[in-house]
């Protein structure tokens, strides 16, 4: 079984290149969770549907995921339904932008 709060806390280590902030402050992780024993689901999204970083950042989502104990194999579902929104970020992270 797989630790779902360590699975998201292993995400706050991928970041995005381009802002310098990890993929959970930003919003970009809507889901984590175990379909089946030792199978990681990760639903996230982009700032942007044209992001030039899609291909490295659900990559290293995907190799971070692989590395929590528990987990056999993920699957990362990149969506844009719903579209992320600056709203989506946490509070430090705005912070960090200078947005708040």
């Amino acid at each position: 079984m797989i630790d779902l709060m360590e699975a998201k806390a292993a995400l706050e280590t991928v970041l995005d290149p381009e802002l310098g902030l990890n993929v959970v402050e930003l919003g970009l992780v809507y889901e984590v969770a175990e379909p089946q024993e030792g199978d990681l689901y990760v639903r996230m999204t982009m700032t942007t549907p044209g992001c030039p970083m899609h291909d490295n950042i659900s990559e290293s989502v995907e190799w971070t995921a692989m590395r929590v104990p528990g987990v056999a194999s993920v699957k990362v579902d990149v969506v844009f339904d719903p579209p992320w929104v600056p709203e989506m970020m946490t509070d430090e992270a705005k912070v960090k932008l200078g947005w708040a």
